[in-house]
């Protein structure tokens, strides 16, 4: 059996206990047995809330090991494609000792691992990776002294390696399993708990496979929507006619009479199950309703809307000052449109109810958050609701929330059956929620040596990730305002971070344009933070930024920026066509830091796919919407990157082994929209203000 694929989540198995999948791995060390936080773990209770005192200090409420040498990890993360199972291995098997191939992890159950609040905010290497290295380093611990005591020696003539207890001098050493056989190992993890220095790292820091590889490009591996449940059906959900409408009739005649069709109600929520997704999607199409709507606003009047004044089509609004030897004043206003998550795999659940218990598979960040939503909604005991969530495909911020959850489990309970729920395209686009839209106003001056003088930034309604510059500003000050938001709206990759650096590192490129300083120059003039400056030269000199030639059309941009501890530079170079607007990027280089790196290999993925993500909403990836409908709620209309627009990509990664490691999840974005940008006033002398940047080609 894969590490994925583990008894307690595979899609055709039984739902086992805790107690339960223990005995299924034989005898061994049975670290979260008689402890406080196991036996909350096995019976689900007071789970779904962060308690008191943080972390799970037991050492089995995050790891055993079995007679076999099988070292099983449990943690309250999931894996949405950003390779947390395969750096969260590595970093037991570093600690504990053990080859990485008898790692095995359990990811997002709420039944079998310990509280966690979610995957977001590149938080899984800042808190989850030294969590597990002090769990497997106590356990490695208390293994040495159980061989020393076995074999009454000297424990410093000990080393652990490879699974196994040596002791050179005597020619003999024991498997961890032979030497914990039988024993429970309940002890705390100790505060002081020592690590292995980054510079003896021999398996953090290299670049290992991906976990279950091998399963992922096969098809092997099962998504929420491979799920099977014994006598399942399948779901659909009646939808209303805009946002914001209500029922007002429903004629579900024509359904109720088709064979193993089940019509559920109650208030304005309507679903089918039948026993094929054919047959519920029939059933769901012979409903007819009626529903009463009420005037809402359209894309072309959001701006106004956030920011009054702001107005579609009237979005540039700049003003230059000349200073004379004083320098120069800049002011602008920058619009950021609404985008979609785009996930690969759409929101899925396969709900099941067995005596007064619920169980849900489904793709989510917050498997504990979705908990306590589906025991609110269903008004149930927390303790009786168990959240398992299989390897997704993708969130980017986007699967937070536990609507497709909650249909499923409302389906389940009044067809008295397992029933599966899938989200067609169509719907992921229409009902769940959006990066916020937003409307930036900069105003900067310099004095006449470039050096900048005043910055005030007010952000309406997109966020206040990333808001505060980076740059040396004597009484900088930024500022967030809520707006009125006419779409649901919330956490996107990078949050508003991208925002905030789109209109920022826009408007320093423009003072630098204006005082006719390089756009590199004038960033180093004005950064004091070492580790940004590390960034910004690394890009700068992979990507030739010295020798570059700009030509009519043939432009060179850069940016940089940091959040959430990491750091990132990105250089681009584009093309203008004069004749038809295209704009096609032809290079990419980024510089990207975020302390000691874990997996390099893994680390150069999420920068890459980032940057590609990223090249989607500054270029031509907007919501458009009017009277409370979506208009474009498909792939043929809304558009993301294609291989044709992707670029050769170029990473250099600086490894910091002096500093903890931080997330990369998210800052490797923030920097590619307004290198885009400002490779596009290079090549045109046009400055653009809006993103996205250039959704019909750009008018020259």
């Amino acid at each position: 059996m894969s590490r994925t694929q583990t008894p307690e989540a595979c899609s055709t198995g039984a739902v086992l206990s805790r107690r339960d999948l223990l005995r299924t791995v034989g005898t061994g060390l049975l670290l979260l047995v008689a402890a406080p936080d196991a036996e909350a773990q096995e019976s689900g209770g007071g789970r779904g809330r962060q308690r008191p005192g943080g972390a799970a200090q037991s050492i089995g409420a995050w790891l055993h090991i079995a007679a076999n040498g099988t070292v099983t990890v449990y943690s309250g993360k999931v894996e949405v494609g950003q390779n947390a199972r395969t750096s969260l291995t590595q970093c037991v098997a570093e600690e504990l000792r053990v080859p990485v191939g008898s790692v095995q992890m359990v990811l997002g159950d709420t039944d079998l691992t310990p509280f966690d609040a979610g995957t977001f905010g590149s938080r899984t290497t800042p808190s989850m990776v030294p969590q597990l290295r002090k769990a497997a380093a106590a356990a490695r611990e208390i293994i040495l002294d159980l061989a020393a005591a076995q074999w009454q020696v000297d424990r410093g003539t000990l080393t652990a390696a490879e699974g196994k207890i040596t002791q050179a001098s005597a020619h003999r050493s024991l498997s961890y399993g032979e030497l914990v056989k039988g024993q429970k190992l309940t002890q705390t993890i100790p505060a002081d708990i020592a690590l292995t220095p980054t510079a003896q790292w021999h398996v953090m820091g290299v670049a290992t496979p991906k976990a279950d590889g091998h399963a992922f490009v096969t098809g092997k591996h099962p998504y929420t929507t491979d799920v099977k449940r014994p006598g399942m059906l399948f779901g659909k959900i009646l939808r209303p006619a805009a946002f914001q409408a209500t029922l007002a009739s429903l004629d579900a005649q024509a359904a109720k009479a088709m064979p193993g069709v089940t019509v559920v109600q109650e208030g304005d929520f309507v679903g089918v199950t039948a026993p094929t997704a054919q047959q519920a999607t029939r059933a769901l199409a012979a409903l007819k309703a009626e529903w009463k709507t009420v005037p809402q606003p359209s894309d072309q009047t959001l701006f106004e809307q956030l920011r009054p004044g702001a107005k579609a089509g009237q979005t540039r609004s700049v003003r230059i000052s000349d200073l004379g030897e004083s320098g120069h004043v800049i002011e602008a206003t920058y619009t950021i449109a609404y985008i979609a998550h785009t996930p690969l795999e759409p929101r899925a659940a396969v709900a099941e109810w067995k005596d007064d218990r619920l169980t849900v598979w489904t793709g989510t960040q917050r498997p504990f958050g979705v908990k306590g939503d589906l025991a609110a909604a269903l008004k149930v005991p927390e303790a009786n609701v168990r959240v398992i969530v299989p390897d997704t495909g993708s969130g980017y911020g986007g699967k937070h929330t536990a609507e497709v959850a909650i249909e499923a489990a409302r389906l389940a309970r009044a067809a008295g059956k397992p029933v599966k729920l899938v989200w067609t395209r169509e719907e992921e686009f229409t009902w769940a929620y959006f990066r916020p839209a937003g409307v930036i106003d900069v105003k900067a001056s310099t004095d006449y040596k470039g050096v900048l003088t005043h910055w005030e930034f007010d952000n309406y309604n997109s966020g206040p990730s990333g808001i505060e510059a980076p740059y040396a500003v004597p009484g900088q000050r930024s500022n967030f305002h809520r707006g009125q938001a006419p779409l649901r709206e919330g956490s996107y990759r990078g949050l508003a971070a991208t925002a905030n650096h789109f209109a920022r590192e826009s408007h320093i490129d423009d003072l630098a344009r204006v005082m006719r300083i390089d756009p590199l120059d004038f960033r180093l003039k004005n950064l004091q933070d070492s580790r940004l400056k590390a960034v910004l030269e690394a890009a700068a000199k992979r990507f030739g930024w010295d020798k570059r030639k700009a030509t009519p059309g043939h432009g060179f941009g850069l940016a940089c920026g940091t959040e959430k501890g990491s750091y990132v530079a990105a250089c681009a170079e584009l093309t203008v066509d004069r004749t038809t607007g295209k704009v096609q990027v032809t290079r990419i280089v980024a510089a990207f830091e975020c302390g000691a790196i874990v997996n390099p290999l893994h680390l150069e993925n999420q920068v890459e796919g980032s940057l590609v993500m990223g090249m989607g909403g500054a270029l031509f990836e907007a919501i458009r919407f009017d009277q409370g409908k979506i208009l474009n709620p498909h792939l043929a209309a809304y558009r993301v990157p294609r291989f044709a627009d992707v670029p050769p990509i170029e990473i250099v990664l600086l490894d910091r082994k002096d500093l903890p490691s931080a997330g990369a999840g998210e800052t490797p974005i923030v920097a590619i929209a307004p290198a885009l940008r400002n490779a596009i006033l290079d090549a045109t002398g046009q400055a653009l203000y809006t993103m996205p940047l250039v959704p019909n080609g750009l008018k020259v």
